[in-house]
């Protein structure tokens, strides 16, 4: 079983930055794909940004130019670097791993609270 750990949420004003990071508690190359998604009140969780074990990055429209994600492969994590943030920004952001071989793996964090407020 894979565990995932988010951590680097918090309250931030309207122009701010932050960084979220996911710890897997395996080589991330073992996954063929990771990736951020979020969830605002009342709303469908949404894909934010994804990156593949060869290192393709995938982004929404919303967030392009605002963030990156990238890994740390010595860490075993994963990083969105959330910058200009807005109010629409704010979420539960969750860390995702999926392995397609043997009728595929998919994994989830707990989720991190991210607020953007004044």
């Amino acid at each position: 079983q894979v565990q995932l750990v988010e951590s680097g949420g918090g309250l931030v004003q309207p122009g701010g930055s932050l960084r979220l990071s996911c710890t897997a508690s395996r080589s991330i190359f073992s996954f063929n794909s990771m990736g951020w998604y979020r969830q605002a009140p009342g709303k469908q969780r949404l894909l934010v940004a994804t990156i593949t074990s060869d290192g393709w990055t995938n982004y929404a429209d919303s967030v392009k130019g605002r963030f990156t994600i990238f890994r740390d492969s010595a860490k075993n994590t994963m990083y969105l670097q959330m910058n200009n943030l807005n109010s629409e920004d704010t979420a539960v952001y969750y860390c995702r791993a999926q392995i397609v071989a043997g009728g595929g793996e998919d994994y989830w964090g707990q989720g991190t609270q991210v607020t953007v407020s004044s």
